[in-house]
């Protein structure tokens, strides 16, 4: 009797899995009932499980617009899935437990482990607590910012409610907003392209949410110790020159568009510039007309949102980390050399191999999801490419493609929302065999590459 229940014990990507579509389905049925309508009539089932697949993985792909058709209590539904979604089940699970004084088990440790993606359990409880800290404490911040800002626009009632809601949206990189209501359906943080304050309390809510967990501690604690971790160091320069390539990129390529940097003063095209390279670290909130940029910003943003957040964070993507240590590779290759060294550091095989095997797998997802809808949906294939990347990446952002989804294309992008919330090797590790470590080894051969 006990091998029968130690063979059917979930294991922690298992109950990962299991406790994100559950709450899923619990959100969908709640976005389903007339209450959670404007119109009072209910949103149809595949469209709220959609929506509730979307804000609990912190995209922001949306059917329906956020603003003009839920009601409060629609909206506020969404919101919690969203800080449920970007803190995860398990953290959010352990500040009940702190308040409760209760104990966290060693199967609680592992699956806490797992969903932070930390490599051992030493301090990981130290390190949720420090995680519900400094998340309520930015959220807090942010939303005092945004209250007295939106205040002047929308009234104190009205404003301190956008406020709230849009400090919780935008640190967990989820991209939702309620301007629906206010410029119009879909239309986003359009109408503040050139508003430092929202510009600059939106992209430092986006990039302390992206950058991760750890490496926030890292930071905080760097007086004492007067030293980062390299998981920091690459995660921070990593970012950093993500972002201002990106904006660089961008503001060469649309500063004459008509269509979105052209008519702005130069304080608005550099705003826009960096809010458009910030916003693909998996945000999804946009200041310019997506639909409107070039071609070749387009595609740009495309490869932002593919590689995606930090590890450890409310994003998506392969990570910053992953992408580093690819290009990592591809250096040591061209100098002829056997190890990645990264700020003086040697990185071992295994994080070579488990890089390229995400990168990999993304890659073939994203590929292979933008063939079907290609054949589904009666859209530019580049409009589509977009569009699963934004889902895989859990960014959120979208040239107009998710209102005219087919039920087949509904049905992939909320999968890519789910598996790239969740990350394909967890997902992987969830539903393959329990690995076995083998008692032989191959003898080595050799193929001609390249």
């Amino acid at each position: 009797m006990k091998a029968t229940a130690r063979k059917f014990e979930l294991t922690p990507p298992q109950i990962l899995v299991i406790g994100f579509a559950a709450i899923i389905l619990i959100g969908a049925t709640l976005l389903s009932l007339p209450i959670a309508s404007a119109t009072g009539r209910p949103l149809p089932f595949l469209d709220a499980l959609f929506t509730a697949t979307s804000a609990t993985c912190v995209t922001g792909l949306v059917v329906v617009d956020t603003g003009t058709f839920f009601t409060k209590f629609g909206q506020i539904v969404i919101i919690v899935l969203i800080q449920v979604g970007g803190l995860g089940f398990m953290t959010m699970a352990t500040l009940f437990a702190f308040a409760l004084k209760k104990r966290i088990s060693l199967k609680e440790r592992l699956i806490l482990q797992e969903a932070m993606n930390q490599g051992s359990m030493e301090g990981i409880v130290r390190l949720i607590r420090k995680v519900i800290q400094y998340s309520l404490t930015i959220e807090l911040v942010a939303a005092i910012l945004f209250s007295i800002r939106w205040s002047f626009d929308l009234g104190p009632a009205k404003g301190i409610y956008f406020g709230i809601w849009h400090a919780i949206s935008f640190f967990n990189n989820a991209g939702f907003d309620l301007f629906g209501s206010v410029s119009g359906p879909f239309s986003s943080l359009t109408s503040y392209v050139d508003d430092p304050l929202v510009n600059v309390v939106s992209m430092g809510l986006i990039i302390l949410g992206g950058i991760g967990f750890v490496v926030m501690s890292d930071v905080m604690d760097y007086k004492r110790h007067k030293r980062l971790s390299l998981h920091s160091k690459v995660v921070l320069s990593a970012t950093g020159a993500l972002i201002l390539v990106g904006a660089l990129v961008i503001f060469i390529f649309e500063f004459t568009n008509p269509k979105t940097l052209g008519p702005l003063t130069w304080s608005g095209k550099v705003l826009g510039s960096f809010f458009q390279s910030v916003t693909p670290r998996t945000a999804g909130a946009n200041t310019l007309d997506l639909a409107g940029l070039r071609q070749a910003s387009q595609f740009f943003i495309i490869i932002l949102m593919f590689i995606g957040a930090s590890p450890g964070s409310t994003g998506g993507g392969i990570k910053t980390t992953t992408f580093t240590t690819l290009i990592g590779a591809i250096i040591a290759m061209i100098r002829g050399k056997e190890d990645i060294v990264l700020f003086h550091y040697r990185l071992g095989k295994d994080r070579i191999l488990k890089a390229i095997t995400l990168t990999m797998i993304a890659l073939f997802l994203v590929i292979a999801v933008a063939m079907i809808l290609s054949t589904t949906e009666d859209h530019p294939f580049l409009m589509i490419l977009f569009e699963v990347t934004s889902a895989f990446g859990t960014v959120g952002l979208t040239m107009g493609l998710t209102t005219d989804l087919s039920v087949v294309g509904k049905i992939l992008i909320a999968l890519m929302m789910f598996v790239g919330r969740l990350g394909p090797l967890t997902l992987a590790y969830a539903l393959g065999p329990k690995a076995e470590k083998e008692l032989y080894r191959y003898p080595e051969g050799k193929i001609t590459i390249g």
